[in-house]
């Protein structure tokens, strides 16, 4: 029995291929360039590319189910290669902006919903896991500012978000690959903790070992300054959060513990973990 991660250079899927190994599944994975390293030794890798289907049926041949990650473009190809190599199951990395208020009018959440709707339309059985958001952003964020000394520049910093772990997606995914029962069902995920952003800068600055400074300033500065790492999209819809959680608790959840029978990370385990990145 193969298992097929896409995407297992990423932040989730390099767990997800860890995971599976750990549990003695037979893992293949996919990369646009084998050549490029990065990859388990001991998981087959195969050249693929989302966007290309040409490229997918040898990735899918004789596998059983699949990791992947949401790409619009050229999901009707994957779900068509995946009905003909006979995959069981498709486990696929979605987001909770589907499941948000406005949803119909946020970017994020409608490409997920196509990539949603072709798998569920499919014959397929299918898990979705629906993150908000997740703890690594931050790294977008701040990690040049940090890791150069500088001070955070924030327009909300009393804003409230609740950061998952990429490694309690991962294991929510493996346990939806590994274990029956979870076909057909869709799990939105957010932490365990609601915490400001200044509470996150500050977790950060004790994994790092010294303090960071926080400097308020004005939405446009902000939008400014991120676009310079994250996509336009992405900023607007930061943004909006940010705003409209100022002051706020966000909402939480225990589904990783429930599903997994394990306790999710918290922020301060993220940061602990990803300290090297900001130093």
């Amino acid at each position: 029995m193969v298992m097929v991660v896409f995407g297992a250079r990423g932040s989730v899927g390099r767990h997800v291929a860890a995971g599976l190994l750990a549990a003695g599944e037979r893992v293949r994975v996919t990369s646009r360039d084998p050549e490029k390293g990065g990859l388990p030794a001991s998981a087959e890798v195969v050249a693929a590319d989302l966007e290309l289907p040409e490229t997918l049926p040898a990735a899918l041949e004789g596998a059983t189910k699949v990791f992947v990650y949401a790409v619009p473009d050229g999901v009707e190809g994957f779900v068509e290669a995946a009905r003909s190599a006979e995959v069981r199951q498709v486990v696929l990395l979605s987001s909770a902006a589907i499941v948000m208020e406005g949803s119909e009018r946020n970017p994020i959440a409608v490409q997920h919903r196509i990539v949603e709707t072709a798998v569920e339309g499919s014959g397929l059985d299918w898990t979705f896991i629906r993150p908000g958001m997740f703890a690594t952003n931050t790294r977008w964020w701040w990690q040049a500012t940090i890791r150069s000394g500088g001070v955070v520049r924030l327009p909300y910093p009393e804003s409230e978000t609740a950061p998952v772990h990429e490694k309690d997606l991962a294991a929510l995914a493996v346990t939806a690959l590994t274990e029956p029962g979870h076909e057909r069902q869709a799990y939105t995920v957010y932490g365990v903790e609601s915490l400001t952003l200044r509470r996150q800068v500050e977790h950060i600055g004790e994994a790092i070992g010294r303090p960071i400074d926080i400097e308020v300033v004005s939405e446009a500065q902000a939008r400014e300054e991120m676009g310079r790492t994250v996509p336009a999209v992405g900023v607007e819809v930061i943004m909006k959060q940010w705003a409209a959680r100022d002051g706020i608790p966000a909402p939480t959840s225990n589904v990783v513990e429930k599903v997994t029978g394990r306790p999710a990370h918290t922020f301060a385990e993220w940061a602990a973990d990803h300290a090297d990145d900001f130093r």
